[in-house]
């Protein structure tokens, strides 16, 4: 079982925040954000394109439950999941950019492969 990283949030806050940043990655292809909310993304959004791959209906709704577009869940199913048919895993990359200015957080890119 996976340990989820708490982000210094609560359940509900951390939940949703996640929710944001797995629906804005699948939208863009690519975020910019701190290296731990970046892993926590690469690993839900590896499994939602596992579902895209999957491709029935209950894989759908599954990724309807999590993802908050219904526009991203069609364009992962028809377009991002059968680019990585053949592949069987690792569809996203992680790059450390460095620290922020403000507070001196590492910042990362993720983005898909």
């Amino acid at each position: 079982m996976a340990i989820e990283r708490k982000l210094g949030r609560s359940t509900d806050q951390r939940r949703a925040m996640l929710r944001s940043l797995v629906t804005n990655f699948l939208k863009h292809g690519v975020i910019q954000t701190t290296y731990t909310r970046a892993k926590e993304t690469q690993s839900i959004a590896e499994k939602m394109i596992t579902l895209g791959k999957r491709g029935d209906l209950h894989a759908r709704r599954q990724a309807l439950a999590f993802i908050t577009e219904e526009a991203v869940v069609a364009e992962l199913f028809d377009t991002i999941a059968p680019k990585y048919a053949e592949r069987e895993g690792g569809y996203t990359r992680i790059y450390k950019v460095g620290p922020r200015r403000g507070d001196a957080a590492e910042v990362a890119i993720l983005e898909l492969v």
